[in-house]
């Protein structure tokens, strides 16, 4: 069976030696490192579905990192990116956290502050990752539950036993305990607790709309 692809980190800086020095180094803890000299064929190509994350210089010729962020931003691109200048400034700075930077580090690089910001940034993207994908399966099953049982849904997270269900929704108590039975099932839950842990937020959502 294949071995997982390490994570994968995009190196945007115009300076060549810039490029080789800090992509040696990240290569020594085992991320991949794809290059970029030019800010717009990354943008073009790169790939979005990767995971790793980010090293951006502020200072290029054509299009300026802070520039590249806010498009990145705008395209709701999710690696966390580390933002890199040789003349950083306090309003530069605080554009970067503004506009979603996960790290602002100046010229030259600290080699250990630049590898624990990569791997924190990278672990941080696994974990969002993992969690859109964890969100995605929930909707996935909130979608398969007919009116019914969406109702039903609704009155456990509120509380209701099963004999407050059948009064509310004018069915028996067995009744509700059949419906109870097929949501568990189709959500693939076991536990009361991580049905209100996982659903709550749903049922609300469907019940505003």
């Amino acid at each position: 069976m294949t071995a997982p692809l390490s994570p994968l980190i995009h190196l945007i800086d115009d300076d060549e030696a810039v490029r080789d020095s800090l992509a040696l180094l990240i290569s020594t803890v085992g991320l991949r490192v794809q290059p970029w000299d030019d800010p717009q064929t990354f943008l073009q190509t790169f790939d979005r579905e990767s995971i790793g994350a980010i090293v951006l210089d502020v200072r290029m010729p054509g299009i300026s990192g802070l520039t590249v962020l806010d498009t990145l931003k705008e395209q709701k691109v999710d690696q966390p990116v580390i933002m890199l200048t040789g003349h950083g400034t306090i309003d530069m700075c605080r554009r970067a956290f503004k506009s979603g930077a996960a790290e602002f580090l100046e010229k030259p690089v600290d080699d250990e502050r630049l590898l624990e910001a990569l791997q924190t940034a990278v672990r941080q993207h696994v974990q969002s990752r993992q969690r859109n994908q964890a969100d995605r399966v929930t909707r996935q099953r909130y979608a398969q539950l007919s009116e019914r049982e969406r109702e039903v849904l609704g009155l456990i997270v509120s509380g209701l036993t099963n004999k407050e269900i059948g009064r509310a929704l004018n069915v028996s108590p067995r009744t509700i305990e059949t419906h109870r039975a097929n949501l568990f099932a189709k959500l693939e839950i076991d536990a009361l607790a991580q049905l209100v842990r996982q659903y709550a937020a749903l049922v609300d959502e469907d019940t505003a709309a």
